[in-house]
């Protein structure tokens, strides 16, 4: 997910090719070329072997926004996800676990599948299965099953990706592989169970609700304020149509969203809702790019195919993930 912070579109001179992620806009530049093929930075052993970006049939003419997507069916899809998850947190809270937990377990294969592709060996069934213990394990156990379980599955995937090959056969890549895995299942399952913890707190499904409503709230706002204003990049080096206007857009509607949010839904101290709206534009713009930078050293468009007009599961939970987190720590910590 998208902060949606663009550049306006006086670039059609310029030629700068587009990676965006659904509701932003958000463009990448520098399209992956036949001679400095990112993905060959991980084809240590084999770079002839990289795999080349998929390649972008566009959807009819009229149907898509200006990140390049479908439009209609990206608006379908996102509201449709979104009611479903109003009606969980509000009417039965706990089916957020296992529904959250799919969607972890999805998103968690369509990274590890994207790697192996790249030739990058991560051991998919610990970090899938350890994944869903990591996630799972809050509910019970707190915070403490959520470490017991994330320093197992990083033990397992260690031993699994050192003897994957048997006894006779040295593991090729090994410190790359194991490193990778143990970042996925980091950026992935560990920061997904926080919303698992916040959920469990007094109130749990309403912080839930208000977090979430906050990442929607910074990616309407810097889609909007990047379209109609945005002319200065942020990082171009990593995503060259996200704008320093688009940001501001995304901190105005977050900060609005959290007085109303944590006021009417918390019945707090609306100057937390100040902190938290702040904080979550911050770490949902990093999240942004971190998956734009990862999709751009892999040389894809995106993570994959489930969502129409999104991309997969990972393309929509970039920005959620490190939110969850932030959320947990501000609300656990002001509240």
């Amino acid at each position: 997910m998208s902060d949606g912070t663009i550049v306006a579109d006086n670039a059609a001179a310029t030629g700068a090719a587009e990676e965006p992620t659904p509701g932003s806009g958000a463009a990448e530049a520098n399209p992956v070329r036949s001679g400095d093929f990112a993905v060959g930075q991980f084809h240590t052993a084999h770079p002839d072997h990289a795999v080349p970006a998929e390649p972008v049939v566009p959807a009819p003419a009229g149907t898509t926004s200006r990140a390049g997507r479908n439009l209609p069916a990206a608006l379908a899809v996102g509201l449709g996800l979104g009611l479903s998850l109003i009606a969980i947190l509000l009417f039965a809270p706990l089916v957020f676990i296992p529904v959250a937990a799919a969607g972890v377990g999805v998103a968690t294969w369509e990274v590890a599948k994207r790697l192996r592709e790249a030739d990058v060996l991560v051991p998919r069934i610990p970090l899938i299965v350890g994944g869903q213990a990591v996630f799972w394990l809050g509910w019970p156990w707190g915070a403490s099953g959520v470490a017991g379980a994330f320093a197992a599955t990083a033990l397992t995937c260690m031993v699994w990706r050192l003897f994957d090959h048997g006894l006779q056969t040295a593991p090729r890549n090994f410190l790359r592989d194991t490193a990778i895995a143990i970042f996925a299942l980091a950026w992935i399952p560990l920061l997904a169970s926080f919303a698992t913890l916040l959920l469990l707190e007094p109130d749990g499904n309403l912080r839930v609700l208000t977090f979430m409503i906050l990442v929607v709230c910074s990616d309407v706002g810097g889609y909007v304020a990047g379209v109609l204003f945005g002319r200065h990049p942020m990082v171009p080096s990593i995503s060259p149509k996200k704008s320093w206007e688009g940001f501001g857009g995304s901190l105005v509607f977050s900060v609005i969203g959290g007085l109303l949010t944590v006021t009417l839904l918390l019945d707090a101290n609306s100057m937390i809702g100040v902190v938290l709206g702040v904080g979550l534009v911050l770490v949902a713009t990093v999240g942004d790019l971190i998956e734009s930078q990862i999709k751009r050293e892999l040389g894809i468009k995106d993570m994959g195919t489930l969502l129409p007009g999104h991309g997969g599961i990972m393309d929509r939970l970039d920005s959620m993930l490190p939110s969850a987190f932030v959320s947990w720590l501000v609300l656990s910590t002001l509240l």
